[in-house]
């Protein structure tokens, strides 16, 4: 058994931030609204207080801030143009490579699966399956140190 790091972060509650954060890119990439318009709908209407709202916070402001980054990025990845995927999928692939490229703090893994059962759970019946895809190969390319020796282990 691996020993449990306690460093402050409430895996539940960041899982409950992705499902947010998912929800609020959604309805930006639908509306779109500000960004600040779409996050200060999310605190009123949303049970956020369960939920990392920093983290919630800065997945949004994050994907919304490199949105052309993050869409570049992923095409590589991707069998059609960005604005063709599924847009549950789209901002599900949009915070994956928000965390993979920026948040090094968070382990490649932990993204995918994140990824992957949110998608499950909002998205269509095999979207997961496409999710996994672009995010394993993206995952080799932008973390390939990490990936490559997790591999090996």
């Amino acid at each position: 058994m691996k020993p449990h790091r306690n460093d402050g972060i409430d895996p539940a509650a960041r899982s409950r931030a992705r499902r947010r954060a998912l929800q609020a890119v959604y309805a930006w990439q639908l509306s779109q609204s500000s960004i600040d318009k779409v996050i200060d709908q999310f605190r009123h209407e949303q049970d956020m207080e369960v939920a990392d709202l920093e983290y919630f916070e800065a997945l949004v402001r994050g994907v919304e801030s490199n949105c052309a980054e993050l869409d570049a990025g992923l095409a590589q990845f991707i069998d059609r143009g960005i604005a063709q995927v599924d847009p549950i999928e789209r901002a599900v692939l949009r915070i994956a490579a928000y965390e993979l490229k920026f948040r090094p703090d968070v382990p490649y893994r932990v993204v995918i699966n994140e990824a992957i059962e949110t998608t499950k759970r909002f998205g269509a019946d095999h979207g997961h399956t496409y999710v996994n895809g672009v995010l394993d190969r993206a995952a080799l390319f932008w973390r390939a140190t990490e990936a490559q020796s997790s591999r090996r282990g």
